[in-house]
């Protein structure tokens, strides 16, 4: 079945929260973040090769980020790097993807996935994947993939499914929006709601059908590119069209409203590497907590998250609970639990 199976991986957001590594000239998607010596994005083509093969991934981005997709994928086709003249959200830029994987293979199940993520069990995560797909092979299910919590996390949105099975397609009862603190500790006690990590499985036939039914303007706007698609008039038919789509997440679009929802939950270390902390967390850290990426020496310092560029070098002393990282001129010195004003920060 891996010949019917497709990945359409997202690489259009900029990362604002992991400034300066992260910038709109070269989001984090595109950045080796916690010193692998892969982006991101490659870790994720990486994970998904042993579900499908490479000639079946396509890259959506933005039209800016095109050549640094294809210095970095070289291995994917040219004609599936898809670029999106102006970022309108998920539900377009699936629509779009799933119009094209369409007309390659009308028969094809989908992954939809993220390019900024870490899962660091990929042996798990791949069996989950192939569960999925097999689930949605033939079917009009939507599988989207649940992330057992291991904290009581606000800064993700929860999917509550009808059961507590661990790695097994059950029906999801409700989409929840990113909890208060009291509230996530009351969804971990329950055990039945898992992060919503943003990667979805369909049967192609079954989200264009779907996208139809709760997103008809969406669905009328690709109707209306859809006769350039593969064509020499494809970028024009997109530039004049793609922007009359509603700007909405798959979520609000299709996820909230269809009755056809499945999830399937497992606990695979995934983290979407969102900020700072959440990069701390992936980083080996030295005797006194310090995890650090690239020619950084620390003297007296603790609990500290260090990321320096290749070529440069930085001393730091005394430093504790902080975020320190040079790109390109820019210089963030943050403590730890403040990075969640990074964004705002970071506005000049």
């Amino acid at each position: 079945m891996a010949g019917k199976n497709h990945i359409v991986i997202m690489a259009g957001g900029i990362g604002s929260r992991l400034w300066p590594i992260s910038t709109p000239e070269c989001p984090k998607q595109f950045i080796d973040v916690i010193g692998t010596g892969k982006s991101l994005i490659q870790m994720t083509v990486e994970r998904f090769l042993p579900v499908a093969p490479i000639e079946n991934f396509w890259v959506v981005t933005g039209s800016r980020y095109v050549a640094q997709v294809r210095e970095q994928l070289p291995q994917i086709p040219e004609s599936h790097i898809l670029a999106e003249p102006e970022g309108r959200n998920t539900a377009p830029c699936i629509a779009y993807a799933c119009r094209k994987v369409a007309k390659v293979d009308p028969e094809a199940n989908v992954v939809v996935t993220p390019s900024d993520a870490l899962v660091v069990d990929t042996k798990k995560f791949q069996g989950v994947i192939s569960k999925a797909l097999q689930a949605v092979n033939g079917t009009n299910k939507i599988v989207t993939i649940g992330i057992t919590p291991t904290r009581p996390e606000t800064g993700y949105g929860y999917i509550c499914a009808e059961s507590l099975e661990q790695e097994t397609v059950v029906k999801v009862s409700e989409f929840k929006e990113k909890p208060n603190l009291e509230t996530a500790k009351e969804y971990l006690a329950a055990g039945n709601y898992f992060w919503n990590a943003g990667i979805f499985v369909w049967n192609v036939a079954t989200i264009n059908s779907q996208l139809r039914a709760y997103a008809p303007q969406i669905s009328g706007v690709m109707d209306k590119i859809e006769p350039a698609l593969f064509t020499a008039q494809e970028d024009e038919a997109l530039k004049a069209h793609f922007c009359e789509c509603e700007k909405i997440s798959i979520d609000y679009a299709v996820m909230e409203k269809s009755k056809d929802i499945y999830v399937i939950a497992c606990e695979p270390q995934w983290s979407d590497l969102g900020t700072w902390v959440a990069v701390k967390e992936h980083i080996a850290p030295d005797a006194d907590g310090n995890c650090v990426v690239g020619d950084a020496r620390l003297f007296n310092c603790k609990n500290c998250v260090v990321h320096v560029p290749a070529g440069a070098q930085i001393v730091i002393e005394g430093v504790q609970d902080s975020i320190v990282s040079l790109k390109d001129g820019r210089l963030l010195i943050c403590r730890l639990s403040h990075d969640q004003d990074i964004k705002e920060m970071s506005k000049f």
